[in-house]
């Protein structure tokens, strides 16, 4: 567990009725700058929103302004069955070589700022398996 970050670069959880429909599209870049489909690394609050939470694999998403984009977390804990995460496989933002799942359920405005470093990027075909299970999710059409 970390310490948040100051407000100016915190990740935040949206919620998703506050976005309106989001188009998905993968355009990773090798920049400094995220770019949908790049796993990056981030502060992400726990579900308690109790003000903790820990560093954490995010895929972005799509960007939402300037200087923010729309994420969701990955994560190393298995969790089959459970309709809200999607199982990625292992990636190069995981040194361990664990196999990771994307949270569905939890969407994140993360700041340029608040991201200490880029992980890696999905393959296209994966990012387009989340983005329609996404946009069906969220009804993003």
């Amino acid at each position: 567990m970390t310490a948040p970050p100051s407000d100016a670069v915190r990740t935040v959880e949206i919620d998703s009725r506050t976005l309106g429909r989001q188009r998905l599209s993968y355009a990773p870049h090798a920049d400094d700058r995220p770019d949908p489909g790049e796993v990056v690394w981030s502060w992400v609050p726990y579900e308690e929103n109790d003000g903790r939470g820990k560093d954490r694999p995010v895929l972005v998403l799509a960007r939402l302004s300037n200087t923010t984009v729309l994420g969701i977390q990955l994560t190393s804990k298995a969790h089959p069955g459970d309709r809200g995460a999607l199982e990625l496989g292992p990636g190069a933002w995981d040194a361990s070589g664990r196999a990771s799942w994307a949270r569905l359920d939890r969407l994140f405005r993360v700041t340029d700022a608040g991201m200490r470093r880029e992980g890696a990027a999905l393959d296209a075909k994966t990012y387009g398996i989340v983005a329609a299970a996404l946009q069906n999710r969220y009804r993003w059409f």
